[in-house]
């Protein structure tokens, strides 16, 4: 919360300063200048700034006020005068802009239907992070580098414009929300109203800056390489994950299609895909493919329905001694998946994420629940006809 505090000014001063201020609120939309002066003679003016939010972002103020100052500071030049002034804290996201944004993404989900992708997005932004690099944003993750069009180039990263697409808009609408905070709020939300856990989510996070700061392709995990366990051990555990984790996260394939003109896997369409909603066509991992829910490790472990996808990562969960246990567990225990699914997104939406405040940001009061089951647009892909 920003610290109150008067400046003594001369009437130059005053006018030079009104004019920043004005200029400065214009970049920052949810900073509140409020000024107060003692008399309109051109005699010594107060000036009350005590709501001012960001201003250590602004560089038209920047030549007045000297932020990050918890001491006295005096300016020679101009006569300024400062007493034991905090500095105002400016945060990565605007936390009501986060929450407006939110509630943006889940009518955009009522119309599109584009849960499945914007999962994927949050994950592929998250997912190129390398825990044995400190530097950010070099050691990849959440950093929203993803919007960058060299990354989103990547074979791995095929059809996920679409998704940056969707959300520009939100974006445009909220200025006060960091790519790498979006892409991850998208991400949980979507989950979430496709009748999934609720995922316990901070936000905050700091955005690269360029697509300098792009990760090098190959981070992220491959369909069908030759040995599916060694693949995936190798890819989730640069990131910090274990084997519970990597199995729980598989389960999020119980959202979505393959679509072989993006990932080379999957059949052009099926009976479960032919008609949308969306645009129609790909192959899904579960019958009711918008609904999160446990059945993708009952298909799997089942084997009965040759419409449905089982890539060789996904059926190894089911032969790979470590992964089967936990596998095994998630297809007759769906509050377990839930609680160990909401964990490990949690947890994988931090990789590599810069945080401000260091602390992060929460949105939501009190403890995070499962959420109860309210999709409806699951029955667009039940398969009947």
């Amino acid at each position: 919360m920003a610290e109150a505090f008067s400046l003594s000014l001369t009437p130059p001063q005053m006018a030079s300063l009104s004019r920043a201020a004005a200029a400065s609120s214009r970049l920052l939309p949810r900073a509140r200048l409020g000024f107060s002066t003692s008399s309109s003679t051109p005699s010594p003016s107060s000036l009350s700034l005590s709501s001012l939010k960001c201003l250590r972002s602004s560089p038209l103020l920047s030549h007045l006020l000297h932020r990050q100052k918890t001491t006295s500071v005096r300016a020679s030049s101009g006569g300024l005068g400062f007493s034991s002034v905090a500095a105002p804290k400016c945060s990565a996201s605007d936390p009501d802009q986060l929450k407006s944004a939110r509630e943006d993404i889940k009518e955009l989900l009522k119309s599109t239907f584009c849960h499945p992708i914007l999962v994927r997005l949050g994950w592929h932004d998250a997912g190129t992070y390398n825990k044995n690099i400190e530097e950010w944003p070099l050691r990849g993750g959440a950093n929203g580098s993803l919007r960058f069009e060299i990354e989103l180039k990547h074979g791995a990263n095929a059809g996920l414009v679409n998704a940056v697409k969707l959300l520009q808009p939100i974006r445009d609408k909220y200025s006060g929300v960091t790519y790498a905070d979006l892409f991850q709020l998208a991400s949980a939300t979507a989950v979430e109203e496709a009748g999934g856990p609720k995922i316990p989510m901070k936000y905050g996070r700091v955005d690269a800056s360029g697509p300098e700061q792009c990760p090098e392709e190959g981070r992220l995990p491959d369909a069908g390489p030759p040995s599916p366990a060694d693949h995936l051990r190798d890819v989730f555990y640069r990131m910090g994950l274990n084997d519970k984790e990597i199995v729980a996260l598989s389960g999020a394939h119980t959202l979505g299609r393959s679509r072989p003109e993006r990932s080379g896997w999957g059949k052009p369409e099926t009976k479960y895909t032919k008609d949308g909603p969306g645009a129609p066509g790909g192959q899904s991992w579960t019958v009711q493919w918008l609904k999160f829910d446990n059945s993708y490790f009952k298909d799997i472990k089942e084997k009965i329905d040759e419409e449905l996808l089982v890539l060789p990562t996904d059926a190894i969960l089911f032969e790979d001694p470590s992964f089967k246990v936990y596998a095994e567990k998630y297809a007759v225990d769906q509050e377990a998946f839930f609680k160990d699914y909401a964990e490990a997104h949690a947890k994988l939406s931090n990789l590599g994420a810069k945080f401000d405040p260091p602390e992060g940001i929460a949105i939501d009061d009190g403890p995070a629940e499962a959420a109860p089951e309210k999709f409806v647009a699951a029955k667009y892909s039940s398969g009947k006809d």
